[in-house]
């Protein structure tokens, strides 16, 4: 009765306004802050781009131009070390063979921020505030320390990244653990340049992936790859001669694309332009020119891992060990003890790959490299604390000042990365790079379940919700990579040896799979699965939730 009610007074407070309906959701404001209204409080958000009026054309080269930034700042993700790793390991364990791999999980990663994005300009909140709003307080709690973990487990791989960029730039006289503390100091100044204008900062950023591209481009022109090989990899879907060490590689790369830390970010940089929310018009151009702009930032990423797949499946592919030795030897490298007297195929990881490079093709390759790794830890390490800030403030609501905020979030992910590089050498990181790789991809459940749930609500999204392609679709993408990250975790897992590990792990996978299944129930229910919309709560999907994000409006009215 009480929901009749409700759903009653929500259509008489839901007035047509430029033919789209407006309701509770779609005017409010982020949650209320506990703390004084008074009290200062920065944001990212502060300065919001104008998206210049031209009504006369289908598309403007200049609205464009507007709302580019968020997607180039959401690809930053597919450029992070670890991506880059995972890049260079597929080239010298496959060859070109898992081109395609690679250009599938970045169209899947496209579709998933596509979600993203249109959450954050239909609602006006990014995905941790909407969660914040709709799931109970243990769910919300406990989600929020997945995401966290996630971020920590991203952070951890470009910070170091940065660290071993650092190392060889300076041929192994700045310490790992000096480099994470370089890498700290300069994050610090680099994020408070949107107090210089978000445009400036996100043309920093444009920076950094152009120097990316021209370094990862150089080492590819120096290479030199073979085209038709290449093409073939990419379009052809096949893997002639693959064994598990190439299917796990396969895994790996999806793993390593599709983060879930990626999903909260994009759809609360999206909230950085000017878009008036109450305009159906308005809304659908925004969503239109988000997507192509992201559309053509994810293209530059992709291409960008391609130079570098290409590199080490062209150069190094099959190449063993004790080539390698006699290839550095007989360059007068200091390296060559990184590759033992042995047959076995060469393993490389960031370190190892900067330097094969330098042994095979000279010391600029190396150092070249090295640039290209600096530019994609920094730029990574830049998004990761946006994403930690985000995540932190629409989870628990806070509303601190800027530095207490990005020293908070810096210091939960940099404490572990401290720890690493001071008791672990540059040399051996490839172990615990499995093992950050293995914990973000358990924690892709807590963002893309949600993104598909809360995009499905026509009281989220109205008129922007998702058909039911989309949701068929999306749901398929969603659990096949869930699955294949799964079956990544499964072969760690397993490949341990450890008979302590595996009772913990299965405990931990009880808590774990419940969880994931209380998320998926009220996804399945917002999907329109009718038959688990069962209690008070769930009878009525769509009005429920809405009731939920503004109680204390719908009391005074």
């Amino acid at each position: 009765m009480k929901a009749e009610q409700d759903g009653d007074l929500l259509e008489e407070d839901s007035p047509q306004e430029n033919g789209v309906q407006t309701n509770q959701y779609s005017s409010i404001s982020p949650p209320a802050s506990p703390v004084a209204d008074d009290e200062p409080f920065s944001t990212y958000f502060e300065e919001k781009v104008a998206i210049p009026s031209d009504v006369s054309r289908v598309f403007s080269f200049r609205k464009l131009w507007a709302f580019t930034g968020p997607g180039f700042l959401m690809s930053i993700a597919y450029l992070d070390p670890g991506n880059i790793e995972s890049d260079l390991q597929s080239g010298a364990k496959a060859g070109f063979k898992l081109l395609w791999v690679l250009l599938g999980a970045t169209i899947i990663g496209l579709l998933l921020q596509r979600l993203a994005a249109r959450l954050g300009v239909v609602t006006g909140m990014h995905l941790a505030e909407v969660c914040n709003r709709q799931y109970p307080t243990v769910p919300r709690v406990l989600l929020w320390l997945m995401v966290e973990l996630a971020i920590i487990g991203s952070d951890m791989q470009e910070v170091i990244g940065c660290a071993i960029a650092f190392n060889l730039l300076s041929v192994g006289r700045i310490p790992l653990w000096a480099g994470v503390l370089i890498t700290i100091t300069d994050t610090f100044v680099f994020l408070f340049l949107d107090k210089y204008g978000l445009r400036k900062l996100e043309a920093f950023f444009g920076f950094l992936i152009t120097i990316m591209a021209l370094s990862f481009g150089y080492e590819y022109v120096l290479v030199k790859p073979d085209q038709g090989e290449l093409l073939k990899g990419m379009f052809v879907p096949y893997c002639a001669g693959c064994g598990p060490v190439q299917l796990e590689q396969a895994v790996g790369i999806v793993g390593a694309v599709i983060m879930p830390h990626n999903i909260y970010l994009h759809s609360a940089l999206v909230k950085s332009r000017e878009i008036d929310r109450k305009n159906k018009k308005e809304v659908k151009e925004a969503n239109k020119y988000f997507f192509i702009e992201s559309t053509i930032a994810l293209f530059i990423s992709f291409l960008i891992n391609v130079f570098v797949v290409a590199v080490f499946a062209q150069a190094f592919y099959g190449v063993t060990n004790i080539k390698m030795h006699e290839e550095c030897n007989a360059t007068g490298s200091p390296n060559a003890h990184l590759f033992p007297l042995n047959n076995e195929t060469l393993e490389v990881d960031i370190y190892k790959g900067g330097v094969v490079l330098g042994c095979v093709f000279g010391p600029a390759a190396l150092y070249i490299w090295a640039i290209g790794i600096l530019a994609a830890g920094q730029s990574s390490t830049m998004t990761g604390t946006y994403s930690g800030q985000f995540v932190m403030e629409g989870f628990l609501n806070l509303r601190w000042s800027r530095f207490a905020r990005v020293l908070l979030t810096r210091s939960i992910a940099i404490t572990p990365t401290l720890l690493v590089a001071i008791f672990q050498d540059v040399q051996h990181l490839t172990g615990m790079n499995d093992f950050l790789n293995v914990l973000q991809s358990m924690q892709l459940p807590f963002a893309l379940i949600p993104i598909l749930t809360f995009t499905s609500l026509t009281s989220v999204m109205n008129d922007f919700a998702n058909g039911l392609v989309w949701k068929i679709s999306g749901g398929i993408v969603i659990l096949v990579v869930c699955a294949i990250n799964m079956y990544f975790v499964v072969v760690y897992v397993t490949a341990l040896n450890s008979v302590v590990f595996y009772v913990f792990a299965a405990l931990f996978s009880v808590a774990y799979l419940c969880f994931v299944g209380y998320l998926v129930w009220h996804c399945l229910v917002a999907l329109g699965v009718s038959c688990l919309d069962f209690g008070s709560r769930m009878r009525h999907s769509d009005i429920y939730l809405l009731t939920d994000m503004d109680t204390d409006t719908l009391v005074e009215r």
